[in-house]
């Protein structure tokens, strides 16, 4: 029961990536799209894009939340007390980024939205930074039962890499995501524009992978070697075999089926972590069984989890394929000023 409860985590956590990921991405191409004129319509496509679902992915966060707080009591206790800071500040950036998200549209003022606009774009790029870096602080081994909060639990080089990569995963979700939007609006430039960020971020995540490599073997010696070998290995290779047809349809302009291999090579990715960890959810101080709570609350855990999937899920389902279709919110040709490339003058 305990594994059983563990790998959902490793599952939410992974679901969390990708979606709130996306938006994470979505909103890192706008903190980069330019000034007010250049970077109007890729904004005003970013807009359109989040608008139906950036409240719901929040769902996710809050179920592994749950989970780790009632399934695994102790480690929850020992990462909130030694990374409260890194959390605390991807909290306040998740709620700046909310509020900034939902007042820059209604804002009359130019200086009212850039301002707004402002807070969401860099709280985007701050929240998915610091949940990387807590996430290396746990798996370089820094955090264990009675750690006190210090800056190396969390800044130190697997918490950096981690965070960049975080950051590098999102953008390149989120532009993959773009691209794909552009392309069913009707935006051909845009689509170019993002095919090629979405490039660029790959290009970074393949980068900050090799430089992990030394870092993670000096650094985070059990996560590397669960990495290098039995399942974590095979999980890397699919999410690297998933990217790289990523990067085959992006180069080809063939995008029917991008943001799915996308999102399995982030996927593949954190379940590759989870194996790597394995049987610990601290290396190398508590495993899975010594971290969980008691057999009744781990029973009636599963069982809530079965009641959201069978009732939430499908809700979800839903929501994300009307969002993709086209179905909750139309964008119309002011919207994107097709055939107008980003920065010509109107």
């Amino acid at each position: 029961m305990p594994e059983l409860i563990a790998w959902i985590l490793v599952f939410a956590v992974a679901a969390y990536a990708c979606a709130g990921g996306t938006d994470y991405g979505a909103g890192f191409w706008d903190l980069v799209a330019g000034g007010a004129e250049r970077g109007d319509r890729p904004r005003r496509l970013i807009d359109h894009a989040m608008g139906p679902v950036w409240e719901a992915n929040n769902v996710w966060l809050i179920f592994v939340l749950v989970v780790m707080w009632t399934g695994f009591p102790t480690v929850f206790q020992a990462v909130f007390g030694a990374l409260w800071l890194p959390l605390a500040l991807a909290a306040v950036g998740l709620v700046l980024r909310g509020a900034g998200f939902a007042l820059r549209k209604p804002a009359r003022r130019l200086a009212r939205r850039r301002f707004y606009g402002a807070v969401f774009a860099v709280s985007s790029l701050v929240t998915p930074f610091f949940l990387g870096a807590a996430l290396g602080g746990i798996a370089s081994g820094r955090v264990a039962v009675g750690t006190t909060a210090t800056a190396d639990a969390w800044a130190n080089p697997t918490s950096v890499l981690a965070g960049l990569l975080a950051v590098a995963a999102a953008a390149f979700l989120g532009a993959v995501f773009l691209c794909s939007d552009a392309r069913r609006f009707g935006a051909q430039d845009l689509v170019d524009y993002f095919r090629r960020r979405a490039l660029g971020a790959l290009g970074a995540i393949v980068v900050l992978a090799l430089i992990g490599l030394p870092v993670t073997h000096g650094d985070a010696r059990h996560v590397w070697h669960g990495l290098t070998g039995g399942p974590g290995l095979l999980l890397v290779l699919l999410a690297a075999a998933s990217a790289l047809v990523t990067a085959v349809l992006l180069l080809r302009r063939t995008y029917r089926w991008c943001r799915y291999t996308a999102v399995a090579s982030v996927a593949l990715t954190v379940l590759a972590w989870g194996a790597a960890q394995s049987p610990y959810l601290l290396p190398t101080s508590l495993t899975v069984a010594g971290a969980a709570g008691a057999p009744d609350t781990l029973r009636w855990l599963t069982i809530v989890t079965v009641v959201a999937i069978v009732l939430i899920g499908p809700a979800l389902v839903l929501l994300y394929w009307m969002d993709t279709h086209g179905e909750l919110e139309p964008l119309t040709d002011a919207d994107t000023g097709t055939g107008r490339a980003p920065g010509d003058p109107r």
